[in-house]
């Protein structure tokens, strides 16, 4: 039996956690997704894949240390990182601004894809599956898929544990499909759709990173964007990701308190436990903070909205209690519970806005 080799890791996030705002207002930097796995997770699955024990560790105690928003490609050999203790450029992706998370999604779940097990999927699919395409689509057993059209001229498909494709779903890859995860009957999803753990999906996607437990279950458009956790997208919210002069976009960073110049395709960037309003519209390179309730009678909302915001002016604070109740209902639904950890959080961040 080969021996695995065992190395410790320090990922550096205290000077990069305000760039990724309002992402990180609860969570760590390397806990953010980018194709299937966090940074954190990409990290271990590597390792895993070079008979590799991988351990994060307090940097003191680290073999290594590193900035976590330096993402490991595929062709990371670890070996040679820990023993050189110097970083190859070409083995890593440098993410220095938030939308950077999906405008490197597609590369990132193309490679993943490249790295998975095989084995794990079906041997061959489901007849109801219309396929057009050369790329795989890999569903796990598990799976429940109804009469569906894949196409993966551009990339495969991924179909993780549990999840169910319902009647007449329209898959574009690359596409991951998480543990558990809903396609209802008719949703159109293109290149780039990143669906996470127990999400229910509807309506027009593209280019997207849903975080678990979130539900854009109805019609409406998401593209070029990052939902946190425990969203709840109402029926008709739609988000614009293209300005009428297809310039350059412009988002809000919540540390400088200044708008940042980005790229053409930029949707929405929505924290934790965030609600809209059915027929909610969202501006290009809109930020939502977490725990934010969000409902208007103007046409598009502002390009900012802060966390605990009630309505989308920013003017009015969400009542704790109320929220906390909200919270319960909204995770009882998935059949769970928030922690006391979970709840001293939110008290504490509702404290500093």
């Amino acid at each position: 039996m080969t021996r695995l080799k065992n190395y410790s890791i320090y990922l550096e996030e205290e000077n990069i956690q305000q760039d990724f705002l309002p992402l990180t207002l609860t969570r760590s930097v390397s806990d953010l997704r980018i194709g299937i796995f966090s940074i954190k997770q990409r990290w271990q699955f590597i390792a895993q894949n070079q008979s590799i024990s991988l351990k994060f560790s307090q940097k003191k105690d680290a073999d290594f240390s590193i900035a976590a928003n330096l993402i490991p490609k595929a062709n990371l050999n670890l070996e040679v990182l820990f023993n050189s203790k110097s970083i190859q450029d070409q083995a890593f992706c440098h993410l220095n601004r938030l939308w950077e998370l999906v405008q490197l999604n597609i590369v990132f779940l193309k490679e993943d894809f490249q790295m998975l097990d095989t084995s794990s999927f079906l041997p061959s699919l489901p007849k109801v599956i219309a396929l057009t395409g050369e790329y795989p689509v890999l569903i796990d057993p598990t799976a429940k898929i109804d009469h569906c059209f894949i196409n993966t001229e551009n990339g495969a498909v991924v179909i993780d544990k549990y999840a169910q494709i319902m009647a007449g779903a329209m898959l574009r890859g690359p596409i991951y499909i998480g543990e558990n995860a809903v396609v209802k009957m008719g949703a159109t999803l293109y290149e780039g759709t990143n669906i996470g753990k127990n999400c229910v999906v509807g309506g027009e996607i593209k280019n997207s990173i849903l975080h678990a437990n979130s539900n854009k279950s109805h019609h409406g458009y998401l593209g070029d964007s990052y939902i946190g956790e425990w969203c709840n997208l109402g029926a008709g919210t739609t988000c614009s990701n293209l300005k009428n002069t297809a310039g350059k976009i412009k988002v809000w960073d919540m540390q400088s308190k200044a708008y940042r110049l980005a790229s053409e395709k930029i949707g929405v960037f929505m924290g934790d436990f965030v609600r809209t309003a059915v027929n909610t519209a969202i501006n290009s390179g809109t930020i939502i903070g977490a725990y934010a309730n969000v409902f208007s009678k103007d046409v598009m909302s502002p390009k900012y909205i802060p966390p605990f915001s009630w309505g989308n002016t920013g003017t009015q604070k969400y009542e704790l209690e109320k929220l906390m109740g909200e919270l319960e209902k909204w995770m009882k639904m998935k059949g769970q519970t928030p922690n006391e950890d979970v709840k001293q959080n939110i008290v504490n961040l509702y404290n500093q806005y």
